[in-house]
């Protein structure tokens, strides 16, 4: 009499590629960006006043003489309500440094800056010229943005979504395919560029430290991933 061995079968799993290539019908994915550019309505200054002395008390005393100047002049253009407020303060010694010797203490640096918003951007030259006379000695750049971004980033996205599919019905059809559906959608945190102007310190008495605003530009990235079929 003959055995017959039974041999039990296997059954192997689908690899992760197989079972995605059998859920997921054909498909493309396609990006688009969205770019929408307004004028800036709110301006930030940073505004320091850096001083030096031989002894620390000198130092931050006539620091604290030209900021509150700095500051009082500031009220004067942008009324007493005025966006202002203390970014940094600072006192550090200043040090020399010798081969073989500890180093040695040869002065004292203060530094204090403010930082400044405004929605009156017509002012922002006269802000830097008033600042600078009032004992100011450190611009470090004016910053030009939005104060509410939210309809403008809304807009950016709606006009990367728009590309975006464009450009998928546009790819489906040179295929000869058609766009069935959206099967996903991704989205990239929209990104503000703002404007930057720097002032020079260096100026003349006539001509007013001139500052152009430009514009601020909304971008916001979309992809889609969509079915095509024929």
């Amino acid at each position: 009499m003959k055995t017959l061995l039974l041999v039990p079968l296997l059954m192997v799993p689908l690899s992760a590629q197989e079972q995605l290539s059998r859920q997921t019908p054909p498909f493309v994915r396609v990006g688009g960006e969205g770019i929408v550019s307004l004028k800036p309505d709110q301006a930030e200054i940073n505004i320091g006043v850096v001083t030096t002395s031989q002894n620390a008390e000198d130092a931050g005393a006539q620091n604290a003489k030209q900021t509150t100047a700095v500051v009082a002049s500031l009220h004067d253009i942008l009324g007493q309500g005025a966006d202002i407020k203390t970014l940094n303060y600072s006192l550090t010694p200043t040090q020399r440094y010798r081969d073989g010797a500890p180093p040695t203490i040869t002065g004292y640096t203060a530094s204090n800056t403010v930082h400044v918003k405004t929605q009156n951007l017509a002012v922002v030259g006269k802000i830097i010229d008033t600042v600078t006379k009032s004992g100011a000695n450190l611009i470090q750049g004016i910053q030009f943005n939005l104060r509410d971004e939210q309809a403008a980033r809304a807009q950016a996205l709606k006009q990367a979504a728009q590309q975006a599919r464009a450009t998928g019905e546009a790819l489906a059809s040179a295929l000869g395919l058609h766009v069935v559906r959206v099967l996903s959608v991704e989205t990239a945190q929209p990104v503000s560029v703002r404007p930057f102007a720097m002032a020079a310190m260096a100026r003349t008495e006539a001509a007013p430290t001139p500052v152009e605003p430009g514009s601020v530009d909304v971008r916001a990235n979309v992809t889609l991933t969509l079915e095509v079929a024929p």
